[in-house]
């Protein structure tokens, strides 16, 4: 069910409810299949019988109507793909972040600033210095042989023999020792248009980072993100360089654009 925390500014809501209130706004009516998210939101006294929106919402929807920067972060785990991310508006900034098995996410408004350190907290980002870790270790391989091995070891009952693994799937013993740490996956993806150029394209970055526990952080330098749909086969080459959080945080601060850009 979507609620509203007045005191604190935070909303849950699921896409069909954020669906719903574009279309109040717009004062176009809710379609048949969108009935039951209109439904809740009257009931949990977000929307009015009339249609009217609660003015604690005018910061949020103003900003989902018109965006100027989209942050969109997938992370894959034990528990499955969750999303997160967030929404720069003109005049306001809402991260939001899902939770496993429910359906609405929690939208909160951050100050400008507290972006970057709201987009690293989402995504856990957490001190990971490993003595003796060398920082300079990279992995090459295939997208084919990184599925064999996710596959080999989700069929696998308790700890993982990466000598048998590397063996049936041909990739490298390194690969799988790594993978064997594996916590998560996560995918950040940011997207704004150049206030100067005139029908400029939409400008994309991306950053693909895998959380590996014991291993530290990896970051997946090929295929490179952003990756677009029908980009990456089976055969594509895979490379993954160890990292460490000091650098993930630059990396995600810089797949932002600067103020010059959105003018």
């Amino acid at each position: 069910m979507p609620s509203l925390d007045a005191a604190r500014r935070r909303l849950r809501l699921a896409d069909p409810h954020i669906s719903v209130l574009g279309l109040l706004v717009e004062e176009e009516a809710v379609p048949d299949e969108l009935g039951i998210a209109h439904a809740e939101l009257r009931a949990a006294g977000i929307v009015g019988d009339d249609g009217s929106i609660t003015g604690d919402l005018y910061p949020l929807v103003s900003t989902l109507l018109a965006p100027r920067v989209i942050v969109r972060t997938e992370i894959t785990g034990p528990q499955g793909t969750l999303e997160s991310g967030a929404v720069v508006g003109n005049d306001f900034v809402f991260t939001h972040e899902g939770w496993p098995g429910e359906t609405e996410s929690e939208y909160v408004p951050v100050g400008a600033p507290l972006l970057v350190p709201a987009l690293a907290r989402g995504v856990d980002l957490h001190d990971d210095i490993l003595e003796g870790a060398d920082l300079t270790e990279s992995i090459t391989s295939t997208t084919s042989a990184l599925d064999a091995v996710m596959v080999r070891m989700e069929a696998v009952e308790g700890d993982v023999d990466t000598e048998e693994v590397a063996a049936a799937t041909g990739a490298p013993a390194r690969l799988v020792e790594v993978l064997a740490q594996l916590n998560c996956m996560w995918r950040m993806t940011v997207v704004w248009k150049n206030a100067h150029v005139e029908n400029a394209e939409p400008t994309f970055t991306g950053l693909a980072v895998w959380d590996c526990g014991l291993e530290g952080y990896w970051v997946r330098e090929l295929p490179a993100e952003p990756v677009r749909e029908g980009e990456v086969t089976l055969e594509s080459p895979l490379r993954v360089r160890r990292t460490h959080a000091k650098e993930l945080w630059q990396m995600i601060a810089d797949l932002l654009p600067d103020g010059s850009e959105l003018g």
